[in-house]
């Protein structure tokens, strides 16, 4: 009789366990019962809220008022700065030479020439030196107005330094017109059209062809308290961004279509804090009006103009990031170091299968760090922001809800990232290190230089950091919009990214792939 041969005994195979949901509660098991990595994982979450009390409760050296009376005492801050329509702190300061307009009216103007001067270095009397220039965003035109304080709403048609004809309203909106600068040859005519709270404007090379801009409605303009009235006229504005300058605008043809009466000139908001820099000044020669504006804007106030925002909460989210990366390197590279990833893959030969379970499971445990630690964070921050004495910008709750839920992605997006860099280098330090570098040097960099570009988007050396490494992912915690037509500069302490939220969040989901794709080739020629 002879023996049969005998079959070695093999555990069975089954569908549950060769499915890939088993596989990510096999490590989602092997995760939890790791104490220390629990704990690096709540010291995330803790890092983030400990931190928004750190950065959210700063004084910069001001308060409020002082004593019981209220009145500012030295280090006191800046009296706030104006709000606009939709509650945003905003500049407004220029030089106005206006009229009323009771009703419907419609005003126009040839401007024949826009020049300005700029500070160029110190003067020898403690005054800046002066020279001749314009601000990219140097501006003269007419303006309708609720009135004239400070904030109110507003719709004008304007020239500009180096950015053609704009129509703007309401400090937040701009809409180009004609391109080319100011001269005598190439003048530019302008028109506003009044129709209850809705205003059209035009623009015109010729004064004869004209083509409207763009027709807006401002509900403040028919304020019941005004009985319809409005102001209308001239002015000029001369962006500075802290230094000294004027921008001059010379009209002719000035055309109103209601009954004139005495021009009335206004510095609005006054001179100094918070209002132009100097006096404005105009004359008159026949027809032929020159208008000098001092340092002023009519803009919104972002970051880099002195604003904060409850972005300024998550600014602990890579400090945040820091024990999530070394968990996530080690959920790997501990097997590797122990030998226990052989027994990985004899229980799940479908290596890409095991990669795909261990990214899954670090990239839920970011997630749920991340938005819960956001959360928490702007939960700190929305209180404790106003105590500080700064212009701080208006945010929605839907604002709020894409920075919460885009720092959970961007921490999970981290962690993938860092678990592939694992995989790569199989090691832990060689493999922290690198997550580092990839993901904070570019930050570190990009605060240390800038970009220090205005909303324009020509930003500084800084900008192509923000746009082509992992640190481009923090535009998802972008709070403050960029203005185009804002002449002072952006900076990534006041909230600044070059790409928008999710365009950026995108970038770092592209570093996790490309990493993971290598990661999962190496791991297939690799042995263990």
């Amino acid at each position: 009789m002879t023996a049969g041969a005998v079959t070695p005994h093999r555990s069975p195979s089954t569908p549950e366990r060769d499915s890939f949901w088993y596989l990510v509660h096999a490590e989602w098991t092997k995760f939890r019962t790791v104490r220390g990595w629990v704990i690096a994982t709540g010291v995330t979450i803790l890092a983030i809220t400990a931190l928004a009390f750190l950065f959210c409760d700063i004084t910069a050296g001001c308060a409020v008022s002082s004593g019981a009376s209220g009145t500012a005492s030295a280090g006191a801050c800046p009296p706030a700065p104006p709000a606009g329509p939709g509650g945003e702190p905003v500049q407004d300061a220029f030089y106005f030479l206006h009229q009323p307009l009771t009703g419907n009216g419609t005003i126009t103007v040839q401007l024949t020439s826009l020049t300005g001067q700029i500070a160029i270095g110190p003067g020898s009397n403690g005054q800046p030196q002066m020279g001749s220039g314009l601000q990219p965003w140097s501006k003269a035109g007419i303006i309708i107005k609720e009135n004239t304080s400070q904030g109110s709403a507003y719709a004008a048609m304007m020239a500009t330094g180096s950015n053609g004809v704009r129509m703007q309203w309401d400090y937040v909106n701009d809409r180009p017109g004609l391109p080319g600068s100011v001269s005598a040859s190439a003048s530019r005519w302008l028109r506003l059209v009044r129709d209850g709270d809705t205003i059209t404007g035009y623009d015109s090379a010729d004064g004869t062809h004209w083509t409207p801009v763009d027709t807006v409605t401002l509900p403040g303009l028919t304020d019941p308290k005004q009985a319809g009235t409005v102001q209308a006229g001239l002015f000029t504005a001369a962006p500075s961004n802290g230094n000294a300058a004027t921008t001059t605008g010379v009209f002719q043809h000035i055309g109103l279509s209601w009954p004139a009466t005495r021009w009335t000139a206004t510095n609005v908001g006054g001179t100094g804090q918070n209002g132009v820099g100097q006096p404005g000044t105009f004359s008159q020669s026949g027809g032929v009006f020159s208008v000098t504006g001092g340092s002023g804007d009519i803009a919104p106030l972002t970051g880099g103009a002195g604003v904060i925002s409850i972005q300024r909460a998550l600014l602990g989210t890579f400090f945040g990031l820091i024990p999530l990366v070394v968990v996530a390197a080690m959920f790997i590279t501990g097997e590797y170091r122990r030998g226990l990833i052989r027994v990985s893959l004899t229980a799940a030969p479908r290596r890409g299968r095991l990669l795909a379970a261990k990214a899954a499971v670090i990239a839920a445990v970011g997630f749920v760090a991340g938005a819960v630690a956001a959360a928490l964070a702007v939960a700190v921050g929305t209180p404790v922001l106003p105590r500080t004495g700064i212009p701080v910008w208006p945010v929605s709750l839907l604002t709020e809800a894409r920075m919460v839920v885009g720092t959970g992605a961007l921490l999970a997006l981290a962690g993938v990232l860092a678990l592939a860099i694992a995989i790569i280098v199989r090691r832990s330090a060689p493999a922290i290190t690198t997550a580092i570098v990839v993901i904070f040097i570019p930050y570190l960099l990009t605060v240390g230089v800038g970009p220090q570009g205005g909303g324009n988007g020509r930003g500084g050396g800084g900008d192509w950091l923000l746009q082509a490494t992992p640190v481009a992912a923090m535009a998802v915690q972008q709070a403050l919009p960029r203005y185009y037509q804002v002449a002072a500069p952006y900076v990534v302490v006041g909230g600044y990214y070059p790409l928008a939220p999710w365009a950026g969040l995108a970038v770092e989901c592209a570093w996790a792939a490309a990493a993971l794709a290598l990661a999962f080739f190496l791991l297939r020629r690799r042995d263990a």
